[in-house]
């Protein structure tokens, strides 16, 4: 596993190096948040830079590289997911920064790009021998046959991922806190597998299973750099570049290890955020009224007093808590 410690020092110990002159281009460029004017509270971060995925991404594309070997089918695809939802993000942030609104992609254009890298990793994995179409149940700790049904299952569960990891990202180191102790808790998940491929002498799905533990770590590492910039009160944001990719991410890697009932347990906080955006807006479109004072639930949060490190920390424990008894589960 010394291998895997590794991997993350050198990710994080780039990503701190690169992280100053990538918030310098940046401010260079003007490429800054736009904050909504009904959010107030968020008044003073107006003009912070964004695109801050950047800091993480770049180390993770480059120590996954160079410490993956063998056959690593799964956790390039993994990585090429992560960049492709990254590049939308870009995409959106760059509409956002020229046209200098909050806006950036229409919703529409939005989930079709979306749905259209769902579909091929779900395809990729449904017809990969390493996966196919088995989802892994906890607590009865059995695998299930799904048949056809996974392929719209998968695809829901990377467009439900992508999205609320996209929303949980508001406040000052929250998304990416909340990330990187989800990928903790699936490095150990994935690290087992491995172990047991190992023991069982499988050996292409040893490699495999070891290729995702350095995309895992490289990225945990990235993340991790970025955060020291990012937690409150931030000098950079992640954007869209960074949020939708880490979503694309979060799926991925619990989908290629037949696990994706995970992203809900692990990513507690995630569910909570996208759950609490469709409440607000079914009540509000059926009844004109509000559940929460502002969602997603860390505003909400926000707005009933609770400063944004208290918030991020609730976050944290709730996702380690969470983490904790999925291990136990699984």
């Amino acid at each position: 596993m010394t291998a895997f410690i590794y991997v993350f020092l050198c990710s994080f110990a780039v990503g701190v190096i690169i992280a100053p002159p990538v918030i310098y281009l940046i401010k260079k460029l003007k490429a800054r948040q736009t904050i909504l004017t009904y959010v107030s509270q968020h008044k003073d971060k107006e003009g912070i830079p964004t695109m801050g995925g950047i800091i993480f991404l770049v180390p993770a594309v480059i120590f996954y590289f160079v410490f993956a070997r063998g056959q690593n089918r799964l956790s390039f695809v993994a990585l090429a997911v992560t960049l492709a939802y990254g590049l939308i993000g870009g995409l959106d942030d760059a509409i956002k920064v020229i046209f200098k609104r909050n806006l950036g992609l229409k919703a529409y254009q939005k989930i079709i790009s979306q749905l259209v890298i769902a579909v091929l990793a779900t395809v990729f994995a449904y017809k990969n021998g390493y996966v196919g179409s088995q989802i892994y149940i906890p607590v009865i700790k059995q695998y299930i046959e799904t048949g056809w049904f996974y392929i719209p299952f998968t695809i829901i569960a990377y467009i439900a991922a992508t999205n609320c990891v996209n929303l949980t990202d508001g406040l000052d180191g929250l998304a990416g806190s909340t990330v990187v102790l989800y990928l903790s808790v699936v490095f150990v998940i994935i690290a087992g597998i491995y172990l047991e491929s190992v023991d069982a002498g499988k050996t292409l799905y040893e490699q495999e299973t070891y290729n995702l533990l350095v995309f895992v770590a490289a990225l945990a590492g990235g993340i991790a750099a970025f955060l020291v910039f990012n937690s409150h009160k931030a000098k950079i944001f992640m954007g869209d570049t960074g949020s939708l990719a880490l979503g694309g991410a979060v799926a991925s890697v619990a989908v290629f290890i037949k696990n994706p009932l995970i992203i809900a347990t692990i990513g507690i906080m995630f569910v909570m955020s996208g759950i609490s955006v469709i409440i607000q807006v079914i009540s509000f479109k059926l009844r004109k009224k509000r559940v929460f004072l502002m969602a997603p639930l860390h505003h909400h949060l926000e707005m009933k007093g609770l400063n944004e490190s208290k918030i991020v920390s609730l976050y944290s424990v709730i996702t380690v808590v969470a983490g904790a008894v999925t291990l136990l589960i699984i």
